[in-house]
């Protein structure tokens, strides 16, 4: 799976769940809308009072898996973000094509969008009674490309 199949398959599910660390180092996890930029960064939202916020602002490692309801899922994991400026406008434009419905939230001020700059990913396939693992090389993927 290269970026753009990548970015294909994430924009083709749009959901997923979003897992980070507690302040006591458990697991915390929360499904919800994830968008992919073209430059196969994770977009998503949440309330800035959120656990989640919370979490990533204290320790910015996240797990997602997005799909799993066709048999198909994509494992990842990298460093998440609240983007500024240019990748933020970027960043935001990915997430309000995918979800058009979630635009007004972007203006509320009680609402982060946060990044994921991947370090990990791999896709699985389990449909017709297999079980294919594909490690996917996320190497160069991120805030720098689009």
């Amino acid at each position: 799976m290269d970026r753009e199949e990548f970015v294909g398959y994430v924009r083709s599910q749009g959901w997923g769940v979003v897992a980070s660390l507690g302040d006591d180092g458990g697991p915390q996890a929360a499904f919800l809308a994830v968008a992919a930029t073209g430059a196969g960064e994770l977009v998503f939202d949440a309330r800035a009072t959120s656990r989640k916020v919370a979490n990533l602002a204290r320790d910015p490692r996240v797990a997602v898996t997005v799909g799993g309801t066709d048999g198909t899922t994509l494992q990842c994991e990298g460093l998440a973000d609240v983007p500024v400026g240019t990748d933020r406008d970027r960043c935001a434009a990915a997430y309000v094509a995918a979800f058009p419905q979630f635009a007004g939230s972007l203006a509320d001020d009680g609402i982060v969008l946060l990044r994921v700059v991947l370090a990990w990913a791999r896709y699985g396939d389990f449909r017709d009674g297999g079980s294919v693992m594909t490690a996917v090389d996320v190497t160069g993927w991120g805030p720098t490309r689009d």
